[in-house]
């Protein structure tokens, strides 16, 4: 009895001696002096730790408001890279006790459960891009996906379903929508200002070509096999895993840069088209492929679509149309690829009224998504969006592929009368993995 009633008498006399001196709490914990107090910051972790992960997560780290945590890639040397740039980045965090250190891992089935992580940045390869973003939104985490969405139209569709089912937010990475030419340039064709709008062509980058490469040791450090996850197994070679080689092999790119690249194309026309980008299309294209080596995706292509509106789209390779999209309409026409060209060229003068069509603004992606991350908005480019346009740009390069022309029910995920087309809506994923 006298013990507890010590131990209550020295604790009363700890806490009036608390309440008298004064209670010593830093700036960057209340978020004043321009910081980010930690419980307003979202934690992210990146997978897919190559160039355009990395200039992905440098992006992020610019917002005070985001903190990257973990990284992860199965190759030592990167993955290593960028949990040291990460380091550097927030020293000055760290040495205020406000950062806990970046983890770096080769297997991302250890990062996405963790419980301090909110978002994920997927920046893998095409192969990997679904199956990394499911386990992210399975584990109740926001993604942040790079283009295009996955290797085909099943892979997308069950992306969107999961996201819907977990009520997560999700980012496209076709960052063009963000850029205010862009914008403007979609409001001007949206807003009638080239009257009637009746064709759109759009000019991407062709494939790459190379020769066949003899099969090397797997170098010291890169685990192959969690490279090609849910790829066919093929032999190791060097142009095999980086960048732009995987984007020119059907194994984990299927419609070369038809989707890898010009997915960013087709949501510009997608965006300035709004209600005409209307569904069932007609798609009837030719490629031109390699003749031999690693590389067997289509070289040069032209491909046409024809919507329910009656709309068409004409996309080619940019040997044969300039780089961009040029909207074309019935009184001038507008071309953009994040800057805003028009003819006649007063439309640049243009004012869109508020009663008018406005579109969705964003000044930056990443600045997108963390605000939505907070506010649980849709972001510029969901699911959905990021569903359509990588779907039917899989779709173009499956039309030419089969040389046949292909009426796609983008609504429905079916193409009309043509079980062989269908068929190719699928995939085929190397064991143990699924979605």
């Amino acid at each position: 009895m006298r013990r507890s009633h010590m131990r209550r008498r020295g604790f009363l006399g700890r806490l009036a001696a608390t309440a008298a001196g004064p209670w010593v709490v830093s700036a960057s914990a209340l978020g004043l002096n321009g910081q980010v107090s930690p419980s307003n910051r979202v934690t992210l972790a990146l997978i897919g730790a190559g160039g355009k992960g990395v200039g992905g997560m440098r992006n992020f780290m610019g917002h005070a408001d985001c903190q990257v945590l973990a990284v992860c890639d199965p190759y030592e040397k990167r993955r290593e890279g960028a949990r040291q740039l990460v380091e550097k980045h927030y020293a000055r965090d760290k040495a205020a006790g406000q950062y806990k250190g970046c983890d770096a891992y080769n297997d991302f089935r250890e990062v996405t459960p963790r419980g301090d992580i909110d978002a994920v940045l997927v920046a893998s390869t095409e192969q990997w891009h679904v199956l990394h973003s499911l386990s992210a939104i399975r584990n109740g985490k926001d993604v942040y996906c790079e283009k295009p969405l996955g290797r085909s139209v099943n892979e997308c569709s069950t992306l969107v379903r999961e996201v819907n089912r977990y009520a997560r937010v999700f980012q496209h990475g076709t960052q063009l929508r963000s850029m205010r030419g862009t914008r403007f340039a979609c409001e001007l064709v949206r807003n009638g200002r080239i009257g009637k709008l009746h064709t759109v062509r759009i000019g991407s980058p062709p494939d790459g070509v190379t020769g066949n490469h003899p099969t090397i040791p797997v170098p010291p450090g890169f685990d192959y096999e969690m490279w090609l996850g849910p790829a066919r197994w093929a032999p190791y070679c060097a142009p095999r895993c980086v960048t732009p080689g995987w984007y020119f092999i059907s194994d984990y790119a299927p419609s070369g840069f038809v989707a890898e690249y010009a997915v960013h194309d087709m949501d510009i026309a997608m965006e300035g088209m709004g209600p005409l980008f209307s569904s069932p299309v007609t798609i009837e294209g030719r490629a031109n492929y390699p003749a031999d080596g690693l590389f067997d995706t289509p070289v040069t292509y032209r491909v046409e679509f024809t919507f329910a509106s009656g709309v068409k789209l004409i996309e080619t390779d940019a040997g044969q149309q300039r780089h961009g999209v040029l909207f074309e309409g019935s009184e001038g026409s507008v071309f953009t690829r994040g800057g805003v060209e028009a003819t006649p060229a007063d439309l640049l003068r243009e004012t869109i009224g508020p009663r008018e069509v406005h579109l969705y603004e964003s000044i930056q992606q990443e600045r997108n998504f963390l605000d939505c991350v907070k506010s649980r908005r849709r972001t510029i480019c969901p699911a959905e969006v990021a569903h359509r346009v990588t779907s039917i740009s899989h779709m173009a390069a499956i039309a030419m592929r089969l040389q046949k022309r292909l009426v796609w029910d983008f609504e429905r995920d079916v193409v009309l009368n043509d079980e062989e087309a269908n068929r190719c809506r699928f995939v085929p994923m190397r064991e143990p993995w699924h979605l």
